[in-house]
């Protein structure tokens, strides 16, 4: 008796597990209900799902299942687009922009307003100097960067954001608009994640 306890409340397990992981979804929609079959596991009947067998996700110590294919018209997943993937899509947007020294947007910048201004527009607040910006957010080694995270170059004196691909946009100097460059066109302190 033990065992067939121990196996109904690890279906159980399994199946809220894949509740929880988005594997499967169940809404509180009309009192019909259709069985789901889980390849190992068992049949479910589930309110507001429709008659399928489901993939579950590969858990510790349990043997991965089959995959199957998604119900003919479901939406695609749309892709995680990260706080700082945000930051560099909105200071792309303002390539070309004038520079003008204590500015923060959303016409004009200096280094520090444009690296404030498009996190911002991620919802994330920074400080506003180059300097505060170099000190906040977490540290990140050069080899670890990744697209958003805030570059400090000249001893904390100028901030740009890191597109990828070994470049940052930044508001360089009066009389360059904001641009894309090499990051290894400027000396670089550090680089600061938020």
């Amino acid at each position: 008796m033990a065992t067939h306890s121990s196996k109904h409340s690890m279906r159980r397990v399994v199946l809220a597990s894949a509740l929880a992981l988005g594997a499967v979804t169940a809404s509180a929609a009309p009192a019909f209900a259709e069985p789901v079959t889980v390849p190992g596991i068992g049949t479910f009947d589930i309110p507001g799902v429709p008659a399928q067998t489901i993939e579950l996700p590969v858990l510790p110590g349990l043997p991965p299942l089959p995959a199957v294919p998604a119900a003919p018209g479901a939406p695609a997943l749309a892709p995680i687009v990260t706080a700082g993937e945000k930051a560099v899509q909105a200071a792309a947007s303002k390539i070309g922009s004038p520079y003008v020294w204590g500015a923060a947007g959303p016409d004009s910048f200096d280094c520090s307003g444009l690296v404030q201004w498009a996190f911002k527009q991620a919802g994330i607040v920074l400080p506003r100097t180059s300097y505060d910006q170099a000190a906040a957010g977490v540290s990140v080694s050069t080899s670890a960067l990744q697209p958003g995270d805030v570059v400090s170059f000249y001893g904390g004196s100028h901030s740009g954001i890191y597109a990828g691909n070994g470049e940052v946009i930044h508001a360089a100097t009066s009389g360059t608009p904001v641009k894309r460059a090499p990051i290894s066109s400027m000396p670089m302190d550090g680089a600061r994640r938020y």
